[in-house]
């Protein structure tokens, strides 16, 4: 083990701690004999990697993507020689970021690469946003074929028959080799999903129609076939918004026993059913708990077989269908057992070949091969090769008291060699709001840690994973009860004698970052420093800047009216602040727009409140280029130096 890292520089604690993991994706061939990975070629590039595993070979790069203002994020095996990639980027329109993504297929060798998405013809009266979905890779009895939804996008018809007319969401069949499609499903311009079996057949249609003004709807429509059919049967309907839901949400299908899985609500947590693929079928509970909701399924090999289901509490566990694989994970819990996350991320065909990952939180993550007939397992590749011999900071499960008595659940890291006792520390909410912390590795965490802070991670009222009532009205309309319980983080710090009360900051991201800011409004002597990375600064702003998007009616309602969505926003509160401030932001994000840092940094320093704004060009909200987050650590690190003082 190397010495304590908080010895370190800054720059090179900065530099070990923002450069990306070392694979960003990782998938199994059919024949469970070759693998292969996504990996940074550069700070901002991504290469494919193929190894073979029978003969020990050694990665072979297959491909480098460096595009601009694009990312290359996964690629699967379609068959044992052909891969199929997506790509994802954001095209900057005039002042509105648009997302997309592109599908394609290439050779393990490097060649033969073929567009999987549709080109646009130059007659489209629209941009194709939506490059395909992949919702089936082994189709009976056609081989090199795979099912991918498209979008279908009007043409303009003068002086052509040719023209397109159809818009809307299909399938279509793809030959992996040749790129040539067959139109599976007509475009229907109120669906937005797809769902297939493990036999590659599509079974439940998902519409979400839009309402006047192109807006999308808050009901979420699901229809089924029958096997065999293709006339559609309507199964459930659910009201959304944009980050929850009520009723039966079916998100997986099971041929044989021809069900449907489906989320929905049982006492107020999430819980996991099956629906009869048939007339007049009755769910049926499959796994629900008390005290936390089912948020996952569990799902393996190349048909993507539904296997069990995962839910958190103070760790992340699993419940399997499959008796012989709970056996083999337990069986795997206790050959590692100081990796106690484990999950199966891929299969060869047959699944006697399985791939997982197993991490913790102070392992960053090793991915391993098991091969069920000889129960051999045996290391491939780690997640972040370069942190192997650094020594991490241990992530352990506390609850504190909200100021109205409630037990409030999270996690504190605290610096190795410490006797965690008046540290500088730091309060890190997490984003979301509907989202929630868990147990293990977090590579923000570890950089704190690392640099000599206590850091609590609070899964303050607001966040999801602990029920309905947990959840409440969110933490934007219920942003007294959410920031509420941030504070009192902080606050419980100092009474445990973990924090030096001059020495106390609050660090954010996204939504974390609206509560780093918004806690100054609540109480501004509390925190000396506050780092608010991509967040909300103003919900009425919020509100007008996803009106530019489809979804912005759900946003809407999500927000709420009234008196909090003024008194909630920190830009319209900055007279109450007293702590330095310092922002980052992307200017390509597509979950918060930049012009909410950017507002927000105005309406701060035409008050004459200390703050200081960094925007980095061409990067997205997850600021996930290795320099853009090196740098913004060593500036972190400076900032909180220079203001969390004796």
């Amino acid at each position: 083990m190397t010495s304590p890292a908080f010895a370190e520089t800054a720059e090179q604690t900065a530099n070990a701690f923002g450069v990306r993991e070392a694979i960003l994706n990782i998938s199994l061939s059919p024949s469970g004999d070759q693998i292969a990975y996504v990996a940074p070629a550069g700070p901002s590039t991504e290469a494919v990697f193929v190894i073979d595993l029978t003969s020990g070979g050694k990665p072979k790069p297959i491909i480098k993507f460096d595009e601009e203002n694009a990312e290359l994020r996964d690629c699967d095996w379609a068959t044992e020689t052909r891969l199929v990639c997506e790509v994802t980027g954001i095209l900057a329109s005039g002042s509105t970021p648009v997302g997309f993504s592109r599908m394609f297929a290439i050779g393990t060798d490097g060649t033969g690469a073929k567009l999987l998405t549709q080109r646009q013809s130059f007659r489209s009266l629209g941009f194709r946003q939506n490059g395909g979905d992949v919702i089936a890779l082994d189709l009976e009895g056609d081989e090199n074929k795979i099912l991918m939804t498209r979008e279908w996008v009007k043409e303009n018809t003068m002086n052509t028959r040719l023209a397109n007319d159809e818009e809307g969401l299909g399938v279509d069949k793809v030959d992996v080799e040749t790129g040539r499609r067959t139109k599976l499903e007509r475009p229907d311009e109120g669906a937005v999903a797809y769902i297939a079996d493990q036999n590659g057949k599509v079974r439940i249609k998902v519409r979400q129609p839009t309402e006047a003004g192109g807006m999308l709807s808050s009901r979420r429509l699901f229809y089924f076939r029958k096997p065999g059919e293709s006339s559609w049967e309507l199964l459930s309907k659910v009201e959304v918004d944009s980050q929850s839901y009520q009723g039966l949400y079916p998100v997986a299908v099971d041929s044989d026993k021809n069900v449907a899985y489906a989320f929905a609500s049982r006492g107020g947590f999430e819980a996991l059913y099956t629906i009869p693929l048939a007339e007049d079928g009755e769910p049926e509970l499959v796994a629900s708990r008390k005290d936390a909701d089912i948020d996952r399924l569990i799902r393996i090999g190349r048909d993507r077989r539904v296997v069990g289901a995962s839910y958190a509490t103070e760790r992340r566990s699993n419940i399997y269908f499959d008796p012989g694989l709970e056996k083999l994970a337990n069986g795997l819990n206790k050959a590692l057992p100081g990796k106690p996350l484990i999950t199966i991320i891929g299969a060869s065909s047959d699944e006697s070949k399985l791939m997982l990952i197993a991490s913790s939180d102070i392992d960053p993550g090793m991915t391993y091969l098991y091969n069920q007939s000889t129960r051999r397992l045996e290391p491939l590749l780690p997640l972040r090769n370069y942190m192997a011999d650094r020594q991490m900071a241990e992530m352990k499960p506390v609850t504190f008291p909200a100021g109205d008595g409630t037990e409030v659940p999270g996690y504190l890291t605290l610096p190795v060699g410490t006797d965690g006792k008046n540290l500088p520390a730091i309060v890190l909410p997490h984003g979301g709001p509907s989202a929630r912390d868990e147990w293990g590795f977090d590579w923000l965490v570890q950089f704190f840690a690392a640099r000599g802070y206590a850091v609590l991670q609070p899964n303050y009222r607001g966040s999801s994973g602990y029920g309905s009532e947990w959840f409440g009205k969110n933490g934007f309309q219920a942003w007294k009860t959410a920031i509420g319980d941030v504070n009192d983080a902080g606050r419980w710090l100092v009474s445990q004698g973990v924090a030096d009360p001059d020495r106390l900051a609050i660090v954010g991201w996204s939504y974390g970052g609206y509560a780093a800011l918004q806690s100054q409004v609540l109480d501004a002597d509390l925190y000396k420093a506050v780092v608010a990375i991509a967040p909300v600064a103003d919900l009425r702003q919020l509100r007008d800047e996803a009106m530019r998007y489809t979804s912005g009616r759900l946003v809407a309602d999500f927000i709420g009216e009234g008196p909090h969505v003024g008194q909630g926003s920190p830009a319209r509160n900055v007279d109450a602040f007293k702590a330095p401030v310092l922002l980052f932001h992307g200017d390509l994000d597509l979950n918060v727009d930049v012009n909410q840092s950017r507002v927000m940094y105005d309406k701060l320093k035409d008050a004459g409140k200390p703050v200081k704004y960094t925007e980095f060009e061409n990067v997205a909200h997850s600021l996930d280029e290795s320099k853009v987050r090196a740098d913004m650590l060593a500036e972190i690190d400076a900032f909180l130096s220079a203001n969390l003082t004796k």
